[in-house]
């Protein structure tokens, strides 16, 4: 809990490696994931560094695997999964792996190489194939073996047996894409201006494509015309609209003697063609069962060289230098494993690390686990948190999802919400392992987070009394109907007076609202309106103050408590001395006025809380009438007058206090420089502390006597002051829009109520007395449906997104900016999971 209170300490380190050992440790620390390498050659482009050859030799195995993987693909066979991850191969499995890649993928291209050509063969067989049988019919009357009918019916009535009479006519015939054939059609004829005659028919199968293996329609074609330049022209438009060209014969003895010797041919080719594919698909049935495993493992070695060409290489070339970012806590861990790697290696001298100081600052490390991370993930999308200052996750864990629940209370809607999130959390191990889109990973990333929103969305229900615009009647209404029948039957609106015990008991209902309110719409409303609006406002102002009362922690731990004067002092009393006093006001207006008291207490002489803090802050007196008393408690004005001057002077005090005391630091210290004291020994400016590793990691390098910097108090005077100014004015009048802001808990609340009634009495109630009978047992079916679905649809989905956008901003800015920076940077740990991750994650985009 300590690190996800504060990030962790983190310390910078120097590792130093024995080259023997480099490879091997730092593929144990990929393992690890505990270290955050820094680039020690920033002065260098890549093609510079040591292990530039190893990389591109890594990059050279990757293209093997794609281009195996892309094989598979295109076969349909499905790669092998793995249940647990190689580990990053050593020197000799490297080599091992680089030259059963070379020989597997030299084996691969030398068969699909020699399938495309088969195929490419196979399919010029059987386009000619096709043109000789389709051409057969266009030659036959001028052969003498078919009827002029049916040539006449396939190219066309008298013009076309005319071009085909006895004169001497030219052809050519092919087969091109069916897409391109009215383009191929109007360019000949435009060419020709009509003299070449075009005859075509459908090849009835799909065509597939050797190197792409697509299916593409194609058609054949005949082209008639006379002279050797249309027999030029001709050939250049086939050309360019790719249609393939076959030499048909003249005769029909020649052309019945060549498709029997192409069909002879496709058979015998089809048998290689098969007996090719079948020795593919062995091969790559064994390249499938291994491609994970090799991929794996040459993304891990890849990984281990580019983190070791951020190392030095010392002077004496025996040892590797790097430097990293540690967790405090995971120092022994990378003891351990420099120990263990300097052992197994053989290497007389040992691999170790130095702990550093620097005066940079360290990421910002948080660790979580699958309940926290999600709460984690919402607080780092506004801002990662500077190093070690109060993390907000931690109390979002809470105040998130009752925030949630304040909007979208509903009973009915919170168990459906709940129930999701139940199911995604119980069947957590078989759902991490499917593959969904984005959204259905944001939702199952936030399982825990939706839960906790589904339950505490049960809880404000219960205190609402609502359940799908519903209301439960547990404990039994506090509310008598005093009136008789008659009175029932002859007025359509009567009014229950609480001051009377035939009407109202006088023990209000023991958990949340009073079923009766159900029953009352006229003032239903008015009464939950101002519950509501006031409950927001508590909320909405204790929220703040937690927020504010935050900073304390914060100031105190970097060691800062000026600020606590001359910040949190003015800021919490400002907000309080109103904005909590106007709590008060509600909470006395609540106790003090009630129905069954006094004329002077009763609820007609109850003053608006609004009214009242106006009148506070224009420092006028409340108006009366009588019997009603002017104030609430005695010297409420008196009170009223001090708090309103105190919080107006906390404007100035907030305005001006850093500043001054900036300026009185700055000169003592310039007064102190000038005349150092005799008797004292002068600190050296490179001596550090020796126990500030121990107390708070890498921190500035400073003496003995100095104190801890503020990054605000740098700058000139003006710039501090003008810093000072916009801080204050943004507190001021944040205070003041930041309250009306959670109002928007008592107008989500309200328009989600209204909006479950109104869909139960527009749809579930109004088909249930629509078709009564028989006929209405059988509708409640469809109806229920409709109603269901915009339920689920409406109230869930769409309202619960929306209520969720709200409680993100109540936290982002109304909460969070009262104590949070958000300036640092995230700890990203050298990690083959994370790596290996991300990179799944690019596939799949």
């Amino acid at each position: 809990m300590g690190s996800y209170l504060r990030s962790e300490e983190m310390v910078l380190c120097e590792l130093f490696l024995q080259p023997e050992a480099a490879y091997s440790t730092v593929a144990d620390l990929g393992e690890s994931g505990i270290l955050q390498f820094r680039d020690m050659n920033n002065n260098l482009n890549t093609f510079q560094r040591r292990f530039v050859s190893a990389v591109k030799s890594a990059n050279e195995m990757e293209r093997k695997l794609r281009f195996m993987e892309n094989e598979i693909g295109k076969d349909g066979l499905l790669t092998q999964k793995l249940d647990t991850l190689p580990t990053a191969p050593n020197s000799r499995e490297i080599l091992e792996l680089e030259a059963h890649l070379e020989k597997t993928e030299g084996e691969l291209q030398e068969v699909s190489q020699s399938s495309i050509a088969l195929k490419s063969n196979f399919v010029e067989l059987t386009e000619l194939k096709h043109v000789l049988e389709k051409t057969q019919v266009l030659f036959a009357e001028q052969e003498g073996t078919s009827s002029f009918n049916e040539t006449k019916a396939l190219i066309g009535e008298d013009q076309g047996a005319a071009n085909l009479s006895r004169a001497r006519l030219s052809f050519v015939a092919g087969v091109i894409p069916r897409e391109r054939v009215p383009g191929f059609e109007k360019m000949l004829w435009r060419i020709s201006r009509g003299n070449v005659f075009l005859r075509q028919a459908e090849i009835e199968e799909p065509l597939e494509d050797p190197k792409t293996g697509n299916e593409i329609q194609k058609n054949v074609f005949v082209a008639f015309f006379q002279g050797d330049q249309l027999k030029s022209r001709v050939k250049k438009v086939c050309s360019g609209f790719r249609a393939s060209i076959y030499q048909c014969p003249n005769t029909t003895e020649e052309r019945l003697e060549m498709v029997i010797g192409v069909r002879t041919r496709l058979a015998d080719l089809s048998m290689v063609l098969n007996q090719t594919k079948d020795l593919k698909h062995r091969l790559l049935i064994g390249i499938a069962s291994e491609l994970q495993s090799w991929m794996v493992k040459v993304k891990k070695m890849k990984a281990v060289y580019h983190t070791l060409n951020m190392f030095n290489l010392d002077v004496t070339n025996k040892c590797f230098i790097g430097e990293c970012w540690v967790p405090k806590t995971d120092l022994q861990q990378v003891k351990d494993i420099l120990a263990n790697k300097s052992e197994t290696s053989g290497s007389s001298i040992p691999s170790f690390l130095n702990v550093v100081e620097t005066s940079e600052v360290p990421p910002t490390f948080h660790r979580t686990n699958k309940f926290t991370n999600a709460f984690q993930v919402v607080i780092d999308a506004y801002g990662m948190a500077s190093y070690r200052e109060l993390n907000p996750a931690l109390y979002s864990t809470i105040t998130f999802p009752f925030l949630f629940g304040v909007m979208f209370g509903d009973c009915g809607h919170g168990l459906i919400v709940t129930i999701f999130a139940a199911w995604m959390v119980m069947q957590e191990k078989s759902l991490s392992k499917s593959k969904g889109g984005e959204i259905w990973n944001i939702f199952f990333g936030g399982r825990y987070l939706i839960l906790l929103m589904g339950l505490f969305s049960i809880y404000t229900g219960l205190i609402y009394n609502d359940v799908f615009s519903k209301s439960f009647n547990i404990f039994g209404s506090s509310w008598k109907n005093p009136y008789n029948e008659s009175t029932l039957m002859d007025n359509l609106e009567l009014q229950l007076d609480p001051a009377y015990v035939e009407s109202y008991s006088q023990y209000p209902y023991p958990f949340g609202f009073d079923p009766a309110w159900q029953l009352a719409p006229g003032n239903k409303i008015i009464f939950q309106n101002s519950f509501k609006m006031k409950l927001s406002i508590m909320i909405g102002v204790v929220h703040m103050l937690f927020g504010v009362s935050l900073s304390v922690g914060n100031h105190v731990y970097f060691k800062q408590p000026i600020n606590i004067i001359l910040q949190f002092v003015p800021q919490v009393l400002f907000l309080a001395l109103l904005f909590l006093y106007m709590i008060v006001l509600m909470i006395l207006k609540w106790v003090l006025y009630s129905a069954a008291n006094p004329l002077e207490w009763g609820t007609r002489c109850a003053p608006s809380v609004l009214i009242t803090f106006i009148n506070m802050m224009m420092f006028k007196s409340m108006e009366y009438e009588e019997p009603c008393l002017p104030t609430m408690y005695p010297y409420q004005q008196e009170v009223q007058t001090v708090l309103v001057v105190v919080a107006l002077l906390c404007i100035p005090f907030l305005l001006l206090g850093r500043p001054i005391y900036i300026l009185i630091k700055r000169s003592s210290a310039k007064k102190h420089h000038e005349e150092p004291p005799k008797s004292e020994i002068p600190v050296l400016d490179n001596e550090v502390e020796l126990n500030d590793i121990e107390k708070g990691g890498a921190g500035k390098r400073r003496s003995h006597s100095e104190e801890p910097v503020d990054p605000h108090e740098e700058g000139s005077f003006s710039d501090i002051f003008i810093l000072q100014s916009i801080h204050t004015i943004e507190y001021i009048l944040s205070t003041i829009s930041h309250t009306a802001s959670y109002l928007r808990l008592w107008a989500l609340s309200l328009a989600h109520g209204q909006l479950s009634e109104v869909l139960w009495n527009m749809v579930l109630n109004k088909g249930l007395t629509l078709v009564p009978n028989f006929v209405g047992s059988i509708t409640i079916y469809i109806i229920f449906a409709v109603w269901a679905v915009f339920t689920l649809a409406i109230l869930v989905l769409m309202e619960g997104l929306s209520a969720f956008l709200h409680t993100l901003r109540l936290h982002w800015v109304e909460f969070m900016s009262k104590f949070y920076i958000g300036e640092g940077y995230a700890y990203q740990p050298f990690s083959f999971k994370a790596i290996l991750a991300e990179e799944e994650k690019e596939d799949k985009e």
